[in-house]
């Protein structure tokens, strides 16, 4: 089945704090996407932030969902792990800044709960080095890992049917259009 082929389509959604360091690994990920290739229609690209419930409309909307995000595995900083379908865990986001703060896990917990989950999951997270440096960036070895995320959110969605073309290559078919903004609150083109 290609992507086209699947009703609501791939959300590949890039979790996590700019703010806080290592924290903000997701979003990169997602945004080196965006830069990088062009996706066909039925895939949608999005900068989650820290939204968390706000989040849920667009995950019970989505057949395949591909998470970004930095997790507390317990490894050696700026390791790369993919986890697919029911070994995705509950508890999604390497650490609540604070207690008002929504985890992804209760998002999928809602989701599950209405009846709407996303048949396909995958997470491809990183072992952060550092999060609690209020308005540091990412560490340089971190910032080493975002071709790698990359390249295995690239080969996950391969696996679900999708072809992403690398910016400046020539797309081929009307499928493959302009990525959407990274907005939660809307998406619209952005000009090449």
């Amino acid at each position: 089945m290609s992507a086209m082929e699947i009703p609501g389509g791939i959300l590949v959604l890039g979790i996590g704090n700019l703010l806080w360091a290592d924290e903000g690994f997701g979003v990169r990920v997602v945004e080196a996407l965006n830069e990088g290739y062009l996706f066909p229609e039925a895939v949608t690209l999005m900068d989650g932030g820290t939204q968390g419930m706000f989040l849920l409309p667009h995950v019970t909307e989505a057949r395949s969902l591909l998470i970004l995000d930095a997790i507390n595995f317990g490894l050696e900083p700026g390791e790369l792990r993919l986890i697919r379908d029911g070994d995705v865990p509950q508890y999604l986001g390497a650490k609540k800044i604070s207690m008002h703060q929504t985890g992804f896990q209760e998002v999928l917990a809602s989701a599950d709960l209405l009846g709407r989950m996303p048949e396909r999951l995958a997470l491809v997270g990183v072992q952060p080095r550092r999060l609690d440096d209020y308005g540091g960036s990412l560490r340089p070895d971190m910032k080493e890992r975002i071709p790698g995320a990359v390249a295995m959110a690239i080969g996950v969605l391969e696996t679900w049917g999708v072809c992403a073309k690398p910016r400046g290559a020539s797309p081929t078919g009307p499928e493959h259009t302009g990525p959407r903004a990274l907005s939660i609150e809307r998406y619209e083109e952005r000009p090449e």
